[in-house]
């Protein structure tokens, strides 16, 4: 199952208040990916994530600002991966094997973390009257790779941007694309979202 990590880290992608669409007008795109990230505190959505192969794996995510996500895969994938604030944790119940690094050491860390200065990791590939696109890249830590993520301006979303997903290029140029949909924002989303159960042990984790 450990064929699934990059797929899954890969995948990680996001929006909720019609005025905040005046304040995403008057700043640069990277402000306003900023006080998107800002303005929303959790979300709830399906995933749909490809591989460079083309294996397509579909789930649930839930996020809670700062760091803490949850991809749930369909049923019949025995894999989870959870962040608890400070790590990401990648659990596979097929070998009952866990992997754990530090956040920092992730793409998703640009989307995680809403007060993360973008001024020196990301760039703007694309700005029109629709779609927002952003590329992160730490030039001081490349083996961490690149995520791209793609925003629809939407009106009615958190400072006028829609999440609508990202893609992932490892060190090793395995390449994962992450689309969402029936995306939820600022919703209540408990703490007890991001347990687990470790199944090298009894008793749940987190």
């Amino acid at each position: 199952m450990m064929r699934f990590k990059t797929l899954a880290l890969a995948a990680v992608p996001i929006a909720l208040a019609a005025p905040a669409l005046v304040a995403a007008q008057s700043g640069s795109p990277l402000s306003r990916v900023s006080a998107h990230l800002k303005a929303v505190d959790t979300m709830t959505a399906n995933f749909s994530q490809t591989d460079r192969k083309g294996q397509t794996l579909g789930g649930t995510l839930t996020l809670k600002r700062p760091g803490k996500v949850r991809f749930q895969y369909q049923k019949g994938v025995p894999m989870l991966i959870v962040g608890d604030g400070k790590a990401l944790t990648m659990i596979d119940y097929e070998v009952r094997q866990v992997s754990r690094w530090p956040i920092g050491d992730s793409p998703l860390s640009v989307l995680l973390n809403p007060n993360k200065d973008l001024a020196g990791v990301a760039k703007v590939l694309q700005d029109n009257d629709q779609v927002l696109l952003v590329q992160a890249h730490d030039p001081k830590k490349p083996e961490f790779g690149t995520i791209t993520i793609a925003f629809a301006k939407v009106e009615s979303a958190p400072s006028g941007l829609m999440l609508q997903g990202w893609t992932t290029l490892d060190a090793q140029n395995n390449r994962s694309t992450i689309k969402l949909s029936n995306q939820k924002f600022n919703v209540a989303v408990a703490d007890s979202a991001f347990r687990w159960t470790d199944p090298r042990k009894r008793g749940p984790r987190g």
